[in-house]
């Protein structure tokens, strides 16, 4: 690891500020673009200012402790630190890229009463937190901040109706002055700036503690305030999955008074484009955990729930049953996939240890391993959680690579907890995990990297149901959610449809979008466990498909955006070894793009694309595949039809000629 340290002593600025005296300190990014004013007096504000312009004021950052411990409230600072880091991560699992330079300056402002407040400054964003050092156990009741913006700015609000959710939300394009305070919204959210630029609040390191949410200020049109859910004190199951609060108490968070409270994150952009490489929630992250790491491995997996395990032109009854789950194993196996996924009805529901009749688990296993293939088993959470030990012993011997746990829909401590519990179990047994019905990411994935993927968005199942999961909401994800970290979008529908032809159809459903659309998504949107949402008996049928989503990889070792705008299209290229892989989307709008190949070596480099085909506007499912061959100074014209999409793969040729 490159690591350069420097400690040198903050010279103290004191101003007299009418009848009080303010201490103010300036911190920088790398770059000096971004700069963070400190101000204390009897609260702590942070200003940030990108290019010397005001673009938010953090107001009254505080934590109300038990027994009068108020972090932030009538600060006495008694040292401060200044420190220049130059690192390297290397993450097991390579989302967008093999080395992630960790370059920041960071403030820590030690107070009196055992506390101190850290402020870093990267190229990309800022970040604070607070830090206790208490001998003895804490209660926290509330922990405070107010996000306060110059402007009107326009926001892309995931607005929520109560914090028991499986942050599955739109994006409400609106105005700040918009959101009263009765109105509040999950992280990541998304503010506008002037001059293009953007502001996203994010969290990292929640650990031992609960979610952010954001709420409106009927006191200030342009204020954000962070709010929390509250502990459980009362619970209530409603079927197997369903764990309710009925009752809350008056406080976020117990815990050890010796600690780091959340990173509060707010990452800054100049180009939208710039937020698909952001990953300052994984930098923030707790390190790893785990001592080995080399049984964790990434992949493509066929999933059986989406299709309803409508697979046909068999000589057996298609469903929850051995033979069906053979049949995907094969499937995977000659696709080149990785794995597959029992999702619900393998067990009889409220006990894990019990089999539906229908399935033969020795022989499933028997098959998968014989096939080179994993088997992930669904769970819901509650059901996971009273029989955590014994149900994972039992997986543990039966041989399952991993669990798909779904349902938690909270984020409160509880539950929080509840996540690095079942992270830990899993990786003693080797077992990969897929959160579903989840909160956003917020760093498990680095201190337990088999916490290998996670939905908590507005994905593909949605289809099933409504439109939502529509080409819009397809390209604001990007630059929002998939910010915070992977996302189980459930990409790969074979059954595609224009919106006028758009059906909800549970038991046979489509996709809003071409077909280029959803190749696409296999490129755009990070997962390194990706899902083949789709009936095998589809993809089959449809073999120039198949054999790209065979060919695409889950992790990636560069990661190079060409061209984006938040909620309008995408153009991105990404890198795994020696081959590029690009892909684009457009949402409802018609789009011509340019890809310029310069991102390649020299040399010449055979192409195989696939684009919208002429009729793709009325009917989805029509594409063209191609395949040529060009050379690292040449440029594609992309045209996407409305909801559309465009996907290559790109390999060096050995004819090295000029022809």
């Amino acid at each position: 690891m490159l690591k350069t340290r420097i400690n040198l002593t903050i010279l103290l600025l004191v101003i007299f500020c009418g009848s009080q005296f303010a201490q103010k300190y300036d911190l920088n990014s790398p770059d000096s673009k971004l700069r963070v004013g400190v101000t204390i007096n009897t609260s702590v504000n942070l200003s940030v200012y990108l290019s010397n312009s005001e673009i938010v004021t953090i107001s009254g950052i505080e934590l109300n402790l038990d027994n009068d411990r108020n972090p932030g409230v009538n600060p006495k600072v008694v040292e401060t630190t200044f420190k220049k880091y130059n690192e390297k991560i290397f993450p097991v699992v390579r989302e967008k890229n093999e080395v992630i330079p960790d370059i920041y300056n960071e403030l820590e402002i030690r107070f009196e009463r055992q506390y101190s407040l850290k402020i870093r400054a990267y190229d990309n964003g800022i970040a604070y937190r607070f830090t206790t050092n208490y001998h003895d156990s804490i209660i926290v009741f509330e922990e405070k901040q107010n996000f306060i913006f110059p402007e009107n700015h326009s926001i892309y609000f995931p607005e929520e109706e109560s914090f028991i959710t499986h942050s599955e939300r739109l994006y409400d394009h609106t105005k700040l002055s918009k959101i009263n305070g009765s109105r509040f919204c999950s992280l990541p959210t998304l503010i506008e700036l002037e001059n293009n630029a953007k502001v996203l609040i994010l969290e990292a390191d929640i650990e031992n503690y609960a979610g952010m949410y954001l709420r409106g200020d009927d006191k200030d049109s342009l204020s954000l305030i962070g709010i929390f859910p509250k502990y459980p004190k009362k619970e209530e199951l409603k079927r197997d999955r369903d764990f309710l609060v009925t009752e809350r108490e008056n406080f976020i968070a117990k815990s050890e008074g010796a600690r780091n409270f959340p990173w509060r994150i707010l990452a800054v952009s100049q180009d939208d484009k710039e937020l698909l490489t952001n990953q300052l929630v994984y930098q923030l992250a707790p390190e790893n955990r785990l001592t080995d790491c080399s049984w964790i491995k990434p992949g493509k997996v066929a999933w059986d729930w989406w299709n309803y395990n409508n697979i046909y032109n068999v000589d057996f009854r298609a469903g929850v049953n051995t033979k069906t789950y053979k049949f995907f194993i094969d499937f995977a196996a000659d696709a080149g996939l990785d794995y597959i996924i029992l999702d619900e009805g393998w067990y009889e529901l409220g006990d894990l240890t019990s089999l539906n009749p229908e399935i033969e688990m020795d022989t499933i296993l028997t098959h998968a391993k014989e096939r080179g293939i994993g088997v992930i088993l669904w769970v819901v959470w509650k059901t996971l959680d009273d029989q955590l030990t014994e149900a994972l012993n039992l997986f543990q011997e039966w041989g399952v690579a991993g669990i798909k746990v779904d349902f938690m829909q909270r984020d409160d401590q509880k539950v929080v907890d509840y996540y690095y519990r079942v992270a830990e179990e899993a990786a003693k047994r080797k077992m990969l995990v897929d959160f579903h019905g989840s909160y956003k990411p917020a760093g498990i994935r680095r201190a337990f990297p088999n916490v290998i993927t996670r939905e908590g968005v507005k994905g593909l199942e949605n289809c099933k149901w409504s439109d939502e999961a529509s080409p819009i909401n397809n390209l604001i994800i990007p630059f929002t959610r998939m910010v915070a970290g992977p996302m189980d979008y459930t990409p790969g529908a074979m059954i595609n449809a224009t919106k006028e032809n758009f059906r909800e159809v549970f038991t046979k459903p489509m996709s809003l979008g071409t077909r280029c659309h959803q190749l696409a998504m296999y490129v755009v949107y990070e997962s390194p466990l990706q899902m083949l949402a789709d009936s095998p008996t589809h993809y089959l049928k449809e073999k120039e498909s198949l054999m790209y989503l065979s060919k695409v990889p889950t992790i990636w070792d560069e990661t190079m955006p060409i061209d984006a705008k938040v909620g309008e299209y995408v153009l991105i290229a990404r890198r795994s070894g020696e081959n590029w892989f690009v892909g684009a989307m457009t949402n409802w709008e018609e789009r011509d793009l340019v890809l310029d190949l310069g991102f390649l070596d020299e040399g010449k480099y055979i192409i195989e694309y696939y684009r919208d085909g002429i009729n793709a506007d009325r009917n989805a499912e029509d594409y063209k595949f191609a395949k040529t061959i060009l050379r690292s100074d040449d440029e594609i014209r992309i045209h996407m039809a409305p909801g559309g999409g465009w996907a290559a793969f790109i390999y060096k040729t050995n004819n090295n000629s000029r022809d």
